[in-house]
Order: structure tokens, then C-alpha cells, then sequence
């Protein structure tokens, strides 16, 4: 069972299934996670990350980057992305988790599954060299000294927060390349666990897949991380012309 953060707050369970789990034992654990008052959602196969932290992790290392390259501020960041209907920015959930917990994680899920995952180490570093890890020290991205701050500002008028979105998108298609989840589920995920208004997969659609994948191919071709590598599966989608809503078909079949 995989609680989403804050667990008191979060409705999510990741219902995990493992090579040898029943289809009894999974029912009887999306049972307890019920009683408990949440939701569960079945994550087909035991992956690093499994859905939610996986497209977090995506989602928050194009973040990183662009904060590390001075594209965007933290505060413009999250502004961008409360724009968009999300109720958290992610300089603020960095925070809160703790900036040397989420560079724990970046280099877990590095080793599982390579360069993809590779984080801005200088930016972390710097702030985790100078205690600044977040709420638990009082300082991070943000000031929390004297209780939680007040997040305003303005989204940035140069940096395209779509990119967020496209790094996230990209990591969809690799859960679905493992066979880890549908886009169902990754929506539902989305929904519950980043409290977000519409399902990542829903979005992409919407934006439409070539768009994405058009923009990744521009930041690798700039950058050259494999943060934006376009996913296999998403190329095939865009070259049969499944690239979304107004297609007929994308992630979802319309």
C-alpha cells in the first residue's frame, strides 16, 4: 500500500500488485484502504515509484532544471502551475518533503531507471550544503521561519510551463510501456494523489501528443538530458497520428 503525502490529508492508496499476489489479497487490502477513508487504485506491477512518484519525479526534475538554469523562479514556477488549476507548486511540495529526501529519491530512481531521472545535483546540493531542506529547517525554496508562506507572484511570461507537462506525459507512456498501469489509471492517480483537476492523460490529450512530443524533441535537442527523450511508444502514437482528442484517439480512444 502506497499512502500519497500528506497520508492524513491525501484520499490515494496505491494498491500495489506483486508477482505472487492474489486477486483475493487485493481485494481484501482495497478494503482496509476504504475503512480507512481512502481510495484505492490498483498499480498492475511492483515498479520503483509505481505511478505516482514516477510522474512526480518527471514532472519536478523539469522543474529543477529550469529553476537550476535560472529559466524560472521558484515562485513563477508555482504560480505557472497553480494557474493551471493544481493546488500545490512543485518548489513548495520540495519543501515540504524535504529537499534532501528528494534528492534521495532522484538518485533511487536514477539507478532504477537510468539518466531519465537525473536531477539538477549542483542546485540540491548547494541548498542541502547550506541547510536549507525545506519546512523541517525553516528555510528552502521558500521562507517557513515564521509559519508557512504566503505563495504569491505571477506566472512567468517567458518560460512555458508545458514543459512540465510534457516531461510528465512522457513518463505516462513509459508506465504504460512496462505494463504498470493504463491510462485510466494514471488519471485516477493524477486525480487523487496531485489533487488535480483533470487526469494527466486527459490533459495530454487535450494539449494534443505531437505538440508534446514536438516540444521534448526541442529540449533535447537544446539540452540533451534524456529527461527529454520522447518514450518509444509516444513517437509510434504521434506517427500513426493517435495524437489526441481531436484525433479520435491519444492516450484515450474519443
Amino acid at each position: 500500500m502506497h499512502f500519497s503525502n500528506p497520508p492524513i490529508l491525501m484520499p490515494l492508496v496505491e494498491v500495489v500488485k506483486g508477482r505472487e499476489t492474489s486477486e483475493e489479497t487485493l481485494r481484501v487490502i482495497a478494503r482496509v484502504a476504504e475503512k480507512l477513508g481512502k481510495t484505492p487504485v490498483v498499480v498492475k506491477k511492483d515498479m520503483r515509484g509505481f505511478v505516482l512518484n514516477r510522474i512526480l519525479m518527471a514532472a519536478g526534475a523539469e522543474g529543477l532544471w529550469a529553476i537550476s538554469r535560472g529559466e524560472v523562479t521558484p515562485e513563477e514556477l508555482d504560480a505557472s502551475l497553480k494557474a493551471m488549476g493544481f493546488p500545490i507548486g512543485f518548489a513548495e511540495a520540495v519543501d515540504i518533503i524535504g529537499v534532501d529526501i528528494v534528492a534521495a529519491v532522484g538518485r533511487n530512481f536514477r539507478e532504477a531507471y537510468g539518466d531519465r531521472f537525473l536531477l539538477p545535483v549542483g542546485l540540491l546540493e548547494e541548498m542541502v550544503g547550506k541547510g536549507k531542506l525545506g519546512k523541517k529547517t525553516g528555510k528552502g525554496f521558500y521562507d517557513w521561519s515564521g509559519g508557512a508562506p504566503q505563495i504569491g507572484g505571477k506566472p512567468s511570461e517567458t518560460y512555458n510551463v508545458m514543459r512540465v507537462v510534457a516531461a510528465a506525459a512522457n513518463e505516462a507512456f513509459w508506465i504504460i510501456e512496462d505494463e504498470v498501469a493504463d491510462p485510466e489509471t494514471i488519471d485516477k492517480v493524477a486525480k487523487l494523489g496531485m489533487m488535480s483537476p483533470v487526469g494527466l492523460c486527459e490533459l495530454a490529450d487535450a494539449i494534443g501528443l505531437d505538440v508534446l512530443a514536438s516540444l521534448l524533441n526541442e529540449m533535447y535537442g537544446k539540452y540533451g538530458l534524456e529527461l527529454y527523450k520522447p518514450c518509444p511508444l509516444l513517437e509510434e502514437y504521434v506517427k500513426r497520428g493517435w495524437i489526441g482528442k481531436n484525433a479520435g484517439r491519444g492516450f484515450h480512444k474519443y
